[in-house]
């Protein structure tokens, strides 16, 4: 009988404190992991071939199956994570980690396997930037009717932001008249953007030098993505000044590597700051609160 990884009870204790968001409850979810990893290793016929990782919402297990090196992904279920299959299954490998087989309705996903070890931490940062914009240029395509669009769902959290002291009220209003204009285009909300691509979330490949993994799916602008790339590796921004300069270089380098207009990428990139300060305060996070804060004014300045 395959012996199966055991999911790390410490990690199990982390995610069971994550509230319930379009799926279960990472409570009720950690009472299922073990036994949902178990299932694909039987649906699938797998071999365990090296330690089990933990991330954010997710436990990714390297496996053999008829001798060929795959993972198997076994995800908690979320309005951010039920779009993957669907966006993996319309890339069909082309600039994204390659989709063998799913099974949505568990969290289930058996993928190519690529190297965990090398993502784009490996590059200095305007060199792992563009190549981001790249695979973005590749990625946006145009969005399937069953993803959620992000025009209604932003304009939801701005609209709890505006009830919220702890949050300046010029950065709201801001956030909330650039939204109303720019859903106004008709391609606001067309485009297949995969919402976390940042130098962590591409991975070396074999086929591929460099690969996208792990989208949270939605139906938006090609601009919702930049937010990714500047909020990660952030203590190479540096503060005042040095930080606008450097966020505006990034800024740069993946419109011109995405093919995407910087003022409108620029625009949609100060609404999601609103919705992630929004996300710090339910977080207690008064340092995310800042730096939402601090970002949304060097992209406005």
């Amino acid at each position: 009988m395959t012996q199966v990884p055991v999911v790390p009870a410490d990690w199990l204790a982390w995610i069971s404190r994550l509230p319930a968001e379009g799926g279960p409850s990472g409570a009720e979810w950690a009472t299922q992991a073990q036994r949902l990893l178990a299932s694909a290793f039987e649906r699938w016929d797998l071999v365990p071939d090296g330690p089990l990782r933990t991330g954010w919402t997710a436990v990714v297990a390297p496996v053999l199956r008829d001798g060929e090196p795959l993972a198997l992904k076994v995800v908690r279920r979320s309005v951010d994570t039920d779009g993957e299959p669907l966006a993996l299954r319309l890339w069909g490998g082309d600039g994204a980690v390659r989709l063998v087989a799913a099974l949505p309705s568990d969290g289930l996903l058996l993928l190519e396997r690529l190297d965990a070890e090398t993502d784009l931490r490996s590059l200095d940062s305007d060199a792992g930037c563009e190549v981001i914009g790249g695979l973005l240029a590749r990625l946006h395509r145009p969005a399937p009717a069953a993803l959620p669009p992000v025009g209604p769902w932003a304009g939801g959290w701005l609209a709890e932001a505006a009830q919220r002291d702890a949050l300046p009220r010029r950065l709201v209003a801001r956030c909330t008249g650039l939204l109303a204009e720019l859903s106004s285009d008709p391609s606001a909300d067309a485009t297949l953007v995969h919402g976390d691509l940042h130098y962590e979330n591409v991975l070396a490949g074999s086929r591929e030098p460099w690969l996208a993994i792990d989208p949270q799916p939605r139906a938006g602008h090609p601009g919702w993505d930049l937010h990714a790339v500047l909020r990660n590796r952030r203590d190479e921004l540096g503060t005042g000044a040095a930080l606008r300069w450097s966020v505006r270089r990034r800024l740069e380098v993946w419109c011109d590597a995405a093919g995407v207009d910087e003022d409108v990428a620029r625009w949609w990139t100060i609404v999601r700051c609103g919705v992630e300060a929004v996300w710090a305060l339910d977080d207690d996070n008064a340092e995310e609160v800042s730096f939402s804060i601090a970002l949304a004014k060097a992209l406005d300045e």
